[in-house]
């Protein structure tokens, strides 16, 4: 539900009465994943719930929601009668629950706490939706790639930094709705709080400096440190940071990037991104035609 917070809350603003429809269990495969949320207010959708084969169905649901206040739970799965006819043949078993928006659940939306669902039945389930974790990159170097990827970013939901000590390339104009950083690398990373949700990508190659600061990316808590740069100019990285005396060069993403072919800069942008979530999920980064399993963890 919090993916959609903002638009549901911004929707409620308007004075738009809505349903809200959130997965609280799913068993065996399904296009989305456990939390998904989509909401109704009796004439447009926000949010999509389960890949385009329950919606209709969910809708309908809504729709009674309403009309009474009453909150629902719905179950569909590939034993139920109903199932062909909503359109879920992807063998999953999907319960949804279904209630309005009301002042407290908007205020829990609002201030990022968590939501405690419960669903009766014959299998009672209570569900914990947590507030989306912030995500935060930093970029070093303001160049074409910098502005590639701190857009892909934001879509993503990451709160980008771009830091160049070039006032003339570090511009807000260059990096829309990215946090325009005008310093030295060393001396801003140096002072600036970083964590395990935070991805560094140093995407500049400046003598003067980048050693330095991957020492200092790799002593951080960062969850992912990657630095672009040939495969030459990686060797002579790991040369200069093991002359630095750093010892864990190996969780170095350099070259960056996934090989996906990549060669425009947003092309570059996605290997890069698809790197950095799977850095963070531990997933395989192999073509999903070759494993086997449930696709969503």
């Amino acid at each position: 539900m919090f993916e959609i917070a903002d638009r549901l809350l911004a929707a409620r603003d308007d004075g738009r009465r809505l349903a809200v429809a959130t997965a609280v269990t799913i068993e065996g495969s399904a296009p989305r994943t456990v939390g998904t949320s989509m909401a109704f207010d009796g004439i447009a959708v926000i949010g999509s719930i389960a890949g385009g084969c329950v919606e209709g169905a969910v809708v309908a649901t809504c729709e009674e929601v309403l009309l009474d206040g009453i909150a629902r739970t719905v179950e569909y799965g590939v034993d139920d009668e109903t199932a062909f006819s909503v359109g879920l043949t992807c063998g999953g078993q999907l319960r949804i629950h279904v209630q309005l928006l009301d002042d407290e659940l908007a205020a829990r939306l609002a201030d990022r706490r968590p939501i405690v669902i419960t669903c009766e039945g014959d299998e009672p389930v209570v569900f914990v939706d947590e507030p989306v974790v912030p995500r935060r990159l930093i970029i070093f170097g303001a160049m074409e790639f910098s502005v590639a990827l701190s857009a892909a970013a934001q879509l993503l939901g990451y709160d980008v930094t771009v830091c160049d000590p070039r006032p003339l390339f570090a511009t807000t104009e260059r990096l829309p709705g990215a946090e325009v950083v005008v310093s030295w690398p060393t001396n801003w990373l140096s002072e600036t709080g970083v964590d395990e949700n935070t991805a560094i990508c140093v995407l500049s190659h400046d003598g003067r400096f980048d050693a330095e600061l991957i020492a200092l990316a790799l002593a951080s808590r960062a969850g992912y440190v990657g630095a672009m740069g040939s495969r030459r100019t990686h060797d002579k990285r790991v040369a200069s940071l093991r002359e630095l005396g750093v010892t864990d060069v190996g969780r170095l993403h350099s070259p960056i990037g996934l090989d996906i072919g990549a060669s425009t800069v947003e092309e570059t942008a996605v290997a890069i991104l698809a790197e950095i979530i799977a850095e963070r999920t531990g997933a395989s980064t192999l073509p999903l035609v070759v494993t086997s399993g449930s696709i969503h963890r």
